[in-house]
């Protein structure tokens, strides 16, 4: 399979900080074809889909139930509900910490481009979108695990996600960053199972229907410091709000088209992976609580093992202490207490 990679200059981390990091990009098509990368975190959205005898099948399901989902939100000059199709990249960053060509995969994410065949014209999308990251499987897989050992109440340590953040938001600063997207990322997440959003009478054309949570989930204070606000919206036609995580203005620094893919792609990945949620029978009300047990669903044609999904990400978070905590604890380390929060 093909790949383009980009490589960048060197860049220091900020006039404070001693320590530079380089980051590579590479970028690989996902469609019906798509195979992971060795570097490729098993559990990611993309990847899982690509797994045993089922995985072109799978493949090729899911990203028909993007377009369709795309088609029916873009409705407008569009009679046939066939006027678009969407196009995936997923996107691998890889972070070279010394400098010395000694890479360790970073985080993936995924970059939309719409074609659209009524004027044959490619429209760019939204960069992020799925986010994964085997700094964040140790953080939730093995340091949290080991802070709350014995503990009788839960506990977060103080400084929990600062390295994974400020991590992030130097692959942001960078000029690997800034010569490949034109604009700041948008992530688009579950809700969380433990908390309860409450319907808003805030509606947008294309997000739908905004909700807010009772208060914030963990998930929701690892993404700001990584610089992320967060807003819940509930698009037309759809049973349950998904988690927007964005910088800037999500409602006004993005097309309608760009928010659509955005929509399209993730909340196909959630009716898969979260049916209870995303496929439930019954629409989430003005006070919502979702439920992972919740029997009331449909089941997608596409097929995954969830209890395998859960005993990789610990195996993952492992990967990440052996091959990059460790190895490079003291230069992180030094770098993070020089690093703005």
């Amino acid at each position: 399979m093909k790949t383009k990679e980009i490589v960048s200059q060197r860049i220091v981390v900020s006039p404070e900080s001693e320590q530079a990091f380089s980051y590579s990009i590479k970028r690989i098509r996902f469609d019906e074809n798509y195979k992971p990368a060795d570097s490729t975190r098993v559990t990611t959205n993309f990847a899982n889909l690509a797994r045993g005898e089922s995985r072109q099948e799978n493949l090729r399901n899911a990203l028909r139930m993007v377009d369709s989902r795309f088609n029916a939100l873009a409705c407008w000059d569009n009679p046939k509900g066939d006027r678009y199709s969407l196009e995936l990249d997923i996107i691998s960053v890889d972070v070279d910490i010394e400098g010395k060509g000694e890479t360790f995969p970073s985080i993936e994410i995924l970059k939309t481009k719409v074609h659209d065949h009524k004027n044959n014209q490619d429209i760019d999308g939204i960069v992020g979108n799925n986010f994964s990251s085997y700094v964040r499987d140790y953080d939730f897989s093995i340091r949290l695990r080991e802070h709350n050992e014995g503990a009788k109440q839960f506990s977060v340590p103080d400084d929990f996600g600062d390295l994974h953040g400020k991590l992030f938001r130097d692959f942001l600063g960078s000029s690997t960053y800034k010569e490949n997207f034109s604009k700041a990322p948008v992530i688009c997440l579950s809700v969380s199972d433990n908390k309860v959003y409450q319907r808003t009478e805030n509606q947008h054309p294309v997000l739908g229907v905004e909700y807010q949570p009772n208060e914030p989930s963990l998930t929701e204070q690892y993404f700001k410091k990584m610089g992320f606000a967060v807003r819940y919206f509930m698009p037309p036609n759809s049973v349950a709000p998904l988690a927007f995580y964005y910088f800037g203005d999500l409602l006004s620094d993005y097309s309608n088209l760009e928010l659509i893919a955005t929509i399209s792609t993730m909340e196909t990945f959630q009716k898969i992976y979260r049916p209870e949620i995303y496929n439930a029978n019954a629409v989430a009300g003005n006070i919502y609580q979702p439920n992972l047990k919740n029997g009331d669903h449909s089941l997608t044609q596409i097929v995954y093992d969830r209890e395998e999904r859960s005993q990789l990400a610990v195996r993952q978070g492992a990967f990440a202490e052996e091959n990059f905590i460790k190895p490079y604890q003291s230069i992180l380390q030094q770098w993070s207490q020089r690093c703005a929060v």
